[in-house]
């Protein structure tokens, strides 16, 4: 049902969205790709940094908070059709969120243009950056008449809007990476840590590492992540030697405390996780070195926040593997964004188109009754930019996910995205 399938240009074919919906096509089923994992409805692909973008997980860090800001857009309109749904930016945000704000919004035009005859109209509503911005956009939206929200992006903005969605009735689409902010009717649709945690460990697994040790960030993501980190290596029946917390940036007390457990010749754990960025993964790789780490004896795991070029050249890490998106449907989006905005989109930005496009295929179908749960959250998922994704019950996303492994400067994929997300084996 309603899998949005993207033509060589991505433009729509309804020919085939149609078939889908008739024949229940993109299944959920096992297949080739992915390592073993606890999920049944969950799960990605290659890295090519051929464009510059930000870190695929800030958006959450950057600058949402109590500023005054300018009064919510008014008239601000994408398209013409019959069908209204909601776009919530925060477009007067200072710093980078405006910025990404404005990068979503280019997505969102984008994606418009290039499903033919589409029947929505998007009303462009300015978040502020604020939970009060995307409330206030919120019930402007719904005055309005729109029948779905998309966005805002940051957890607090996100919780806010979707407290007014609920209370009309009308589901939304969230950016928010803070799984604290989905419930029943507010979806996200971002890149969640946790989803990458459970990827990589159970590929590990898969590759016969049984015991692990983890240097941990003390910071937001990385406390998520090690807890996401005991969970997967209890489902997958690998035994955690030892954790190590370290202030951002400042790993080397920790490194030299885990040094018999990773380091010189006979180490105690096969496997190493970190889940830091390029911030942080420099110093992180220094400090290893100093221990003598071997990454052919202890295998260094990651998350979708090494997917960048500063880490892919790092000694230490050299040989490493990573859980992250595929890539390629990104760079296919910011060429044709490029040609027509004649800029470079974040990396954050195909979240819109794909919930544009989505939106569109299903009103195509069925109009506004398209936007209820049972659709919305169908175990099949949807075919999109960043590989295919679902939405659960519980507001969280799925997602299908590559393993990348660190190789002389560059990420090659060792281990495909699943075409689907039944099963992850």
């Amino acid at each position: 049902m309603a899998n949005f399938v993207r033509a060589n240009k991505r433009v729509w074919s309804i020919r085939a969205a149609w078939a889908v919906l008739l024949t229940g096509a993109l299944v959920l089923s096992g297949c080739a790709g992915s390592g073993p994992t606890r999920q049944t409805r969950k799960a990605a692909r290659p890295v090519q940094k051929a464009v510059a973008s930000q870190p695929v997980y800030k958006a959450d860090e950057a600058t949402e908070g109590t500023f005054a800001g300018p009064a919510p857009m008014t008239g601000a309109i994408i398209g013409n059709g019959p069908v209204k749904v909601a776009l919530l930016l925060p477009l007067s945000a200072p710093g980078q969120g405006a910025m990404v704000a404005q990068s979503l919004r280019n997505a969102a035009d984008l994606a418009l243009s290039e499903f033919q005859g589409s029947d929505l109209t998007i009303l462009v509503k300015d978040a502020r950056g604020t939970p009060e911005g995307a409330r206030e956009a919120a019930n402007q939206a719904i005055a309005e008449g729109a029948q779905l929200l998309i966005g805002p992006l940051f957890a607090g903005s996100v919780q806010a809007a979707g407290q007014v969605a609920r209370q009309a009735g009308k589901p939304l689409i969230g950016f928010s990476s803070d799984r604290a902010s989905a419930t029943q009717g507010v979806y996200l649709l971002s890149f969640m840590v946790q989803a990458e945690v459970d990827r990589i460990i159970a590929y590990a697994a898969s590759q016969n590492r049984r015991s692990l040790a983890a240097l941990i960030p003390d910071t937001a993501y990385g406390r998520v992540a090690e807890a996401q980190l005991r969970e997967a290596a209890a489902e997958n029946g690998m035994r955690i030697a030892a954790i190590e917390r370290y202030p951002a940036g400042q790993p080397q007390g920790s490194v030299q405390r885990l040094a018999q457990v990773i380091g010189g010749s006979a180490p105690q754990a096969d496997a190493l996780f970190i889940p830091d960025n390029g911030d942080g993964l420099p110093a992180v790789a220094q400090a290893l070195q100093t221990i003598r780490f071997n990454a052919q004896r202890v295998q260094p795991l990651g998350t979708g926040v090494w997917d960048e070029a500063r880490v892919f050249g790092l000694p230490a890490l050299q040989g490493g593997w990573f859980a992250a998106p595929d890539k390629r449907g990104f760079m296919d989006f910011a060429a044709r964004y490029r040609a027509r905005f004649n800029s470079e989109p974040v990396r954050l930005a195909t979240l819109s188109y794909d919930a544009v496009t989505l939106a569109a295929a299903l009103a195509r179908m069925q109009g506004p009754q398209a936007f209820n749960d049972s659709v919305l959250t169908n175990g099949a998922g949807f075919a999109g930019a960043d590989g295919v994704f679902r939405f659960n019950p519980n507001g969280t996303n799925d997602r299908a996910l590559t393993v990348q492994q660190i190789q002389g400067g560059t990420a090659v994929v060792i281990n495909a995205a699943p075409r689907t997300l039944m099963a992850q084996n």
